[in-house]
């Protein structure tokens, strides 16, 4: 007997065959859909890899600090397929509609209040009459893994100018006004004022106009190798020069080894300088190094004058590196004692500035600097007189109090710490566009581009104190002022007779920390007289008693 109720056919000894049942018809049309539906089957996938791949790249997008909020879908395989791409179409829309938001902006900032360099203050100079010079002083610096920690990770605003693309002239236009060079160009007195009306977007003259790249037919020309070394630099530089062999190469200490790892550190030097170098025994011929300085071999100099050449890596290290963020510049005649990262941490991150100076320790006046540049010989008198009355013209006075809060108009030019941004590269374009117009001397020219800048943006220049300065570098004499401290003969010393010592003194002191040098005070006036006299006593030969 068969089973009554079920939708299939029961098996019977007999041949009859049965009526079939209404739930069979009901499987076989489902069976007889899906077949049918079968053919469709390559565009439902399709639909579903495109649906799943949305979503979790939106799920992504989300993820990474938009909260987009996701469009809610309950669609499951039995729902119809119109339903499907409705809300397909729906996810295409708001993908299309989320943007990814403009890399921030570093906004600086504060240290805790409790912080020991919140309450740091200056201590008064000593009191030493006989050195009235500059010297250091002390500067709170944050333990190194503080500062390492605090380097921001998005570059600092730049004001109005975004975007700076700098002039290549092919031929060179050499018939201006006046000043210029094969390697700086030959801007004319229009370009000069345009180079000042900051914008969204420019083009300035920046040194290197023969070639494409700097560093290749340019003028200042370097091998392939170090050009290739330089762009890997991608974090911080610390860059010196020395030109004519004027000084020599001294490796950075204190430096930790993470900024060993971490921090390019170049000497740039000319083909004279090498010569020399190749006689010091710290130099690695097979390293090509200093110490941690790594020495670039420069040809082709454009300038005669060692002083100008040295302003090209001081003031456009920029374009020398430019995949870098942030360069620390120094002479070749300091010492970098302290660890870059705790330097610029103090003096740009701390501070939210771009640029960062030490002012003169005695002179704030670009007329007075000019005087003194013309006194010491430095350049010649004419031209400096000439530069000094174009820029007194175009509005130069002496500095004053009403110049506030601008604390100087000259700069201490051997230390210059800066981050790589538009508005900030631009100041050092035009700033170098001066000194290859004009002289050499760029504490006559940074105030007034400085000025110029600041009266069409909110950006400025950080002025920090020379003895800050000389606390993280120490200066070193010229070479040729080390060679003649060698051949001046030492004074010779006078020294006092000895002292008559006494038998009951023992021959050998067991401990020498305990001897202690103590030198007597000057006696003045009656003192001095009365002093004499008890030693005239002192020395005169005692009478025995006569006898009775």
């Amino acid at each position: 007997m068969g089973y009554k109720g079920v939708g299939l056919p029961t098996h019977t000894a007999t041949t009859t065959r049965t009526k079939p049942s209404k739930m069979y018809k009901e499987k076989e049309d489902v069976v007889r859909w899906i077949f049918k539906f079968v053919g469709r089957r390559k565009k439902i996938l399709f639909i579903i890899t495109t649906l799943v791949f949305i979503r979790v790249l939106y799920v992504w997008h989300g993820e990474d600090g938009q909260k987009v909020e996701a469009p809610h879908s309950e669609t499951t395989n039995k729902e119809p397929l119109s339903n499907i791409h409705n809300n397909l179409s729906h996810v295409v829309k708001a993908a299309k509609v989320y943007r990814p938001r403009p890399p921030p902006y570093f906004r600086g900032y504060t240290l805790p209040p409790d912080h020991p360099c919140n309450r740091f203050t200056l201590p008064p100079p000593p009191a030493d009459k006989k050195r009235t010079g500059p010297r250091p002083c002390p500067v709170c610096y944050l333990p190194l893994e503080e500062a390492i920690a605090l380097m921001p990770t998005s570059p600092s605003f730049s004001p109005i100018l975004k975007n700076l693309t700098y002039i290549h002239e092919k031929p060179l236009n050499r018939k201006t006004e006046f000043g210029g060079s094969d390697f700086g160009g030959y801007p004319t007195l229009k370009q000069r004022r345009r180079s000042f009306n900051i914008k969204g977007s420019m083009s300035v003259h920046c040194g290197f106009v023969k070639g494409r790249q700097p560093g290749r037919g340019t003028g200042f020309d370097i091998n392939e190798k170090d050009l290739l070394e330089m762009k890997r630099c991608r974090g911080i530089v610390v860059a010196s020069t020395v030109f004519d062999a004027f000084d020599d190469v001294k490796s950075p200490s204190n430096i930790s080894k993470y900024s060993e790892q971490t921090v390019c550190f170049f000497m740039f030097i000319d083909e004279k300088t090498e010569s020399s170098l190749k006689r010091d025994k710290s130099f690695n011929r097979t390293t090509k190094k200093v110490g941690l300085w790594r020495v670039v071999v420069v040809h082709n100099l454009p300038y005669t004058d060692g002083r100008r050449n040295g302003k090209i890596p001081k003031l456009l290290v920029h374009r020398l590196f430019p995949n870098s963020r942030y360069s620390l510049w120094m002479d070749g005649k300091l010492d970098l004692v302290v660890d870059p990262h705790q330097i610029l941490e103090r003096f740009l991150w701390r501070e939210n500035v771009t640029f960062a100076i030490s002012r003169h320790y005695k002179r704030f006046d670009v007329f007075v600097e000019a005087e003194a540049n013309k006194a010491a010989g430095k350049y010649a008198n004419a031209s400096i007189d000439f530069q000094v009355d174009f820029y007194k013209k175009e509005g130069l006075t002496p500095y004053s109090t009403a110049k506030l809060p601008i604390t100087s108009d000259v700069p201490e030019g051997c230390v210059i710490l800066r981050e790589h941004v538009p508005i900030s590269n631009l100041f050092t374009c035009l700033w170098f566009n001066e000194v290859d117009r004009f002289t050499s001397r760029d504490q006559i020219s940074f105030s007034t581009v400085r000025d110029k800048i600041a009266a069409r943006t909110k950006w400025n220049v950080s002025m920090f104190l020379d003895c800050q300065r000389r606390n993280f570098v120490v200066q070193r004499y010229h070479l040729a002022d080390q060679e003649k401290l060698k051949k001046k003969p030492t004074p010779m010393a006078i020294l006092p007779p000895p002292a008559l010592v006494s038998s009951d003194l023992p021959r050998k002191l067991n401990n020498v920390s305990q001897v202690v040098s103590i030198t007597q005070p000057k006696r003045r006036g009656r003192d001095k007289q009365l002093s004499a006299r008890s030693q005239r006593k002192a020395t005169l030969p005692t009478r025995s008693p006569e006898p009775v």
